[in-house]
């Protein structure tokens, strides 16, 4: 990875987070890897649960892994052909009674890079409470995390381990991230050979940002106080995590937001001043990025074209941006992949600029890299 036009991010106070950017590539490698390894067990467990028509398939977690699932939900929903929803841990915690009103035979997914998050076996154990025909895929960078512990073992649960270069150390998910992702839609959607095609597919896209990331750093450059990523349908859950990534990684210096392309229109584009920059996701799907393209002219005329970076899988790319190659026919949760790494380097790039530490941007405590403080409440039986 060429990190030079990032100044110290290769530094003490960034040397993590840089390197698990830089390792994604070989890290999605591993993880087509570990699913061979772990092919039996995924189709005995998964198999007969996607066999039943009325299973309802539940994608959470909390905060960058609850992204996750917004970002596979619209791409499990079309492969699967059946119900997908994503809901934040945090959500069903607060309020089980309606995130489970239905008793409906239930799989829930959750996504944790740690698992130690109160909420995380909560939410779990919430599900077991509400709904007596729940079976739990536990997808985790820590098999160590109480969340792996808790389901280890149990008829009703599955613990799909991560490879450990995944479980980042610093305080921002990046790895840990991408790869949960990967791995939860090649064991759901994609037939076991047909896996690693894809990792080196998507390996090599992020490859070609990682080798020329001068695009992102003139950006940084320009010092933005207010960015905001647009996408849409899978690319969604990419801006929001895109957007947390340069609020965490600034200490919520720059000001970061994130739409669709159609829903920005409707009051969240009132974001935009004379010191915005504007970071579209462009859709793999043709019908999808004709409104993505759309509000790449609209904000090319509203703000300027050179504070709009437009990031495409479909050709090259008129003004700033970056345009991947070989993701031709890809799904956009696919295509996400490399594309989020322009939000990670973003992020990376604005807190070296503003002085901070990347690898522990709150050095107080006042945001911690495990969430602390939350006192979960017993759900009346």
């Amino acid at each position: 990875m060429n990190l030079d036009a990032f100044g110290s991010a290769t530094g003490t106070s960034g040397s993590a987070t840089a390197r698990e950017i830089a390792q994604q590539p070989e890290v999605w490698a591993d993880v087509c890897r570990t699913l061979g390894k772990d092919e039996a067990a995924l189709r005995a467990f998964l198999d007969p649960l996607l066999a039943r028509p009325d299973l309802r398939i539940v994608l959470t977690g909390a905060g960058s892994s609850a992204f996750i699932g917004e970002a596979l939900q619209p791409a499990l929903t079309r492969a699967l052909r059946r119900r997908v929803d994503a809901v934040a841990t945090t959500d069903i915690v607060a309020g089980p009674d309606s995130v489970f009103a239905e008793r409906v035979p239930t799989l829930l997914i959750s996504f944790a890079r740690s698992g130690e998050s109160p909420e995380s076996t909560a939410a779990t154990a919430l599900a077991d409470q509400l709904v007596p025909d729940t079976r739990h895929l536990v997808v985790t960078c820590d098999t160590d995390g109480a969340l792996s512990l808790q389901h280890r073992g149990r008829d009703d649960s599955l613990v799909l381990a991560m490879p450990e270069a995944a479980n980042d150390r610093g305080f921002a998910m990046t790895s840990s991230f991408t790869s949960m992702m990967l791995a939860t839609w090649l064991a759901l959607a994609v037939p076991g050979p047909e896996r690693e095609t894809y990792g080196a597919r998507i390996g090599a896209a992020a490859a070609q940002l990682l080798a020329d990331p001068g695009g992102v750093a003139d950006l940084v450059a320009r010092s933005y106080q207010r960015v905001v990523y647009l996408g849409s349908g899978a690319l969604r859950g990419i801006a929001r995590e895109s957007s947390l990534k340069m609020l965490e990684l600034t200490a919520g210096q720059v000001a970061a937001s994130y739409e669709t392309a159609l829903g920005f229109r409707h009051g969240p584009k009132a974001f935009l001043d004379d010191q915005s920059l504007a970071v579209v996701y462009l859709s793999n799907d043709p019908y999808t990025r004709g409104y993505d393209e759309d509000i790449v002219t609209e904000l090319r005329a509203t703000v300027g074209a050179e504070h709009v970076f437009v990031v495409s899988a479909a050709g090259p790319v008129a003004g700033p941006g970056f345009a991947f190659t070989g993701l031709d026919g890809l799904d956009d949760c696919l295509v996400a992949l490399p594309f989020v790494i322009v939000g990670q380097l973003l992020g990376l790039g604005s807190s070296v600029a503003l002085g901070l530490t990347p690898d522990n941007p709150f050095p107080d405590g006042q945001v911690n890299r495990v969430v602390q403080g939350v006192t979960v409440h017993p759900f009346p039986a």
